[in-house]
């Protein structure tokens, strides 16, 4: 969970979800990023704008190991240095012209960003299977009531089902929504992927309606 003295280590999505050559956005609490892979499968993460015309760089594209703005294609690495300008071909750009860059780490097929500077490296999640991601409007106090369960040190809530042992690892908003991994302990069959999506659904609807009373009071 964050910690306000060292940074703290965010799961802003699962490996699955970013294949090689791809761009998506992502959520922290120091702010949107892009979060991208390059062609050889390394990951980065960006700050969300280009320096030259704000755009979001996660409306981008990835262009073997840099990501590329989709406004004037201005081009950048995984250090965040610009390295090319189409508009000037033969132009070396300064070093100057860089976008921030964050620490990304990749660790049991989930995908952790750094906020400010953690002690450690992300929690290890060996015996867990990541199955999806689902966003609730709901904060997570919310979200540990409709479980009946407390999130551990990590973020993660066990839910025991009918199916399985099932776990959610949650990131919370600074706009109060919550981003919740949902991640398999044992048996990770179709039918125990079916049922803890079920369970993690209809969990965030009572969440989401529990926040909703909380407000109106």
């Amino acid at each position: 969970m964050p910690s306000p003295t060292t940074g703290f280590w965010t799961p802003v999505a699962l490996s699955r979800d970013l294949p090689a050559g791809t761009v998506i956005p992502a959520r922290t609490a120091a702010g949107s990023i892009a979060l991208w892979r390059s062609a050889s499968g390394r990951i980065s993460a960006s700050a969300d704008r280009c320096p030259h015309r704000g755009m979001r760089l996660s409306h981008g594209f990835v262009r073997g190991e840099t990501l590329s703005c989709i406004y004037h294609g201005w081009s950048y690495g995984q250090a965040g240095n610009c390295l090319r300008i189409p508009a000037h071909p033969g132009l070396t750009p300064p070093e100057t012209i860089r976008v921030a860059t964050h620490d990304v780490e990749e660790t049991d097929n989930v995908i952790w960003v750094a906020v400010g500077a953690p002690a450690s490296k992300p929690p290890r999640l060996d015996d867990l299977t990541p199955l999806r991601s689902l966003t609730a409007f709901a904060g997570i106090a919310a979200i540990e009531a409709a479980a009946g369960a407390k999130a551990s040190n990590v973020g993660l809530v066990e839910i025991d089902a009918s199916t399985g042992t099932v776990c959610l690892l949650l990131s919370a908003w600074e706009d109060g929504q919550t981003l919740i991994h949902v991640l398999l302990k044992g048996d990770t069959g179709p039918e125990a992927g079916i049922g803890a999506s079920r369970v993690a659904e209809s969990l965030r609807r009572r969440a989401e309606d529990l926040q909703k009373k909380e407000v109106a009071q």
